[in-house]
C-alpha cells in the first residue's frame, strides 16, 4: 500500500474505526461520533485543497492559470474549509474534541503506513 491512494484509504479506515469506537464509548451521544466523522471530512477537504494547488504548481503550465490564481484558489478552498468547520461546531453542535480526533486520523494513518514500510524493509 503505497502512495497517496493508500494513505487516503488508510485514513478513511482509521476514521471509520474511530467513529465506531466513539459510538461504543459514548452511546446515545451522536455529537461525538458525528464530530469524528466531521473531522475526517475536514481533513479530506483539506487534502483536496492542498493537492489542487500542488498539482497546479507541478503541471507544465500549458494553458493553466498562473501562480497568483493558484493561491487564490488555495485560500478560497481553505475559506470554505473554515466555514465547514464553523458550521459543524456552531450550527450542528458537533463535539470539537471529537472533530480533532477525526482530523488526527490522517496522522494516525500516516504512522500506520510508515510502520508497514519499516516492516517491509526489515
Amino acid at each position: 500500500m503505497g502512495g497517496a491512494g493508500g494513505l487516503a484509504r488508510t485514513t478513511a479506515v482509521v476514521c471509520g474505526l474511530l467513529t465506531v469506537l466513539s459510538a461504543i464509548l459514548w452511546p446515545g451521544r451522536w455529537r461525538v461520533p458525528g464530530g469524528v466523522l466531521g473531522g475526517g471530512a475536514l481533513v479530506g477537504l483539506s487534502a483536496w485543497a492542498i493537492r489542487g494547488v500542488v498539482d497546479g504548481w507541478l503541471s507544465d503550465g500549458g494553458g493553466r492559470p498562473g501562480g497568483a490564481w493558484l493561491l487564490v484558489k488555495f485560500f478560497t478552498r481553505h475559506g470554505i474549509l473554515a466555514l465547514a468547520a464553523y458550521g459543524m461546531m456552531a450550527r450542528l453542535h458537533l463535539d470539537p474534541v471529537a472533530m480533532l480526533v477525526g482530523v488526527s486520523s490522517l496522522v494516525i494513518a500516516a504512522g500506520i503506513d510508515a510502520l508497514r514500510r519499516i516492516q517491509r524493509f526489515s
